[in-house]
């Protein structure tokens, strides 16, 4: 069951990552390689972090202080003392830092902003991404659509965004990354309301926009001089890193988001290389792609890279 086209093929490996018994899915949010190539599941469930090895064999489940029925963005980022992942819970507000085996070690405060959340008007956070520097960026796609920078010890240094349309507005600013391939680090936020990308400085500066062949974009993944992403409307989209170009779509289905009902649709609807609702992508060191989707009893997906 292959997938994409002859500048980036793939094919369907089955029945990757399945959880032990006693243990299932929720809603499969986001997914991470670290350095020896062990893959991170996020999901609803609980436990709600599950870890595999490349060949799908589960290691480990564990469930992260503070997080709970909303576990929504994980990032996973190496720093000089080791691997850390960044888990955001947009239902409790919370934004953690945590080991790869779960014990937390940053905890980031709601930002105190009097003027932009109250009572009404919710902070609910989508995902995290983390400079060079080690600033700490955060996206409230969810609630108020700001973007709001921590330096490495947890201290909010600076807030930008709001919702609308025109440079630096968004409207679901549900994923971020930090681009590490030009001259200089770049943000690219998955502005997913305006069916587009926004590009930042480090600062908070709009650069410019991305809006061709994407549609509901969610989050991203830079890889080998590829950035792949997640479109909500039921492909997996390829770019070259280098100029923004369309290399391939993976498992594109036209039809799925339109079914009703969607995106919890029949058993019998889905096919192995047909995605439905693909909300977080990561590829590991061979180049192998692996997907969530937004879906309540969680889809899991490992495509191989064919050379």
């Amino acid at each position: 069951m292959q997938t994409g086209n002859r500048m980036f093929r793939t094919e369907v490996v089955p029945g990757w990552g399945r959880l032990p018994d006693g243990q299932t899915y929720g809603y499969t949010h986001g997914v991470v390689v670290d350095s020896q190539d062990n893959v991170y599941i996020l999901h609803t469930g609980k436990p709600n972090v599950a870890v595999f090895s490349s060949s799908g064999e589960w290691i480990r489940s564990w469930s992260a202080e503070g997080i709970e029925d909303h576990a929504h963005g994980l990032a996973l980022h190496k720093e000089q003392d080791g691997e850390y992942l960044y888990i955001t819970d947009c239902g409790l507000g919370t934004v953690v830092k945590t080991t790869l085996e779960g014990e937390v070690v940053l905890r980031l405060a709601q930002p105190d902003l009097p003027g932009i959340y109250s009572d009404e008007k919710k902070y609910k956070p989508t995902d995290a991404a983390v400079a060079p520097n080690g600033d700490i960026y955060v996206t409230d796609g969810y609630g108020q659509h700001w973007i709001h920078q921590y330096n490495a010890q947890g201290e909010r240094i600076h807030s930008w965004g709001g919702t609308g349309s025109e440079p630096g507005k968004m409207k679901t600013p549900h994923g971020i990354s930090v681009k590490l391939t030009n001259s200089e680090p770049e943000l690219y936020v998955a502005d997913r309301g305006n069916h587009r990308i926004q590009v930042f400085t480090l600062t908070g500066e709009h650069k410019r926009f991305i809006d061709h062949d994407m549609d509901m974009p969610c989050s991203f993944y830079f890889h080998g001089g590829l950035m792949l992403f997640p479109d909500l409307h039921s492909r997996v989209t390829v770019f070259d890193a280098e100029d923004d170009s369309l290399v391939a779509h993976l498992g594109e289905d036209p039809l799925a988001y339109k079914q009703p009902g969607w995106p919890n649709l029949p058993k019998d609807y889905y096919r192995e290389n047909r995605f439905s609702s693909p909300h977080a992508v990561c590829a590991d060191s061979k180049g192998d792609v692996y997907v969530t989707e937004w879906i309540a009893d969680g889809r899991v997906t490992k495509l191989r890279r064919i050379r």
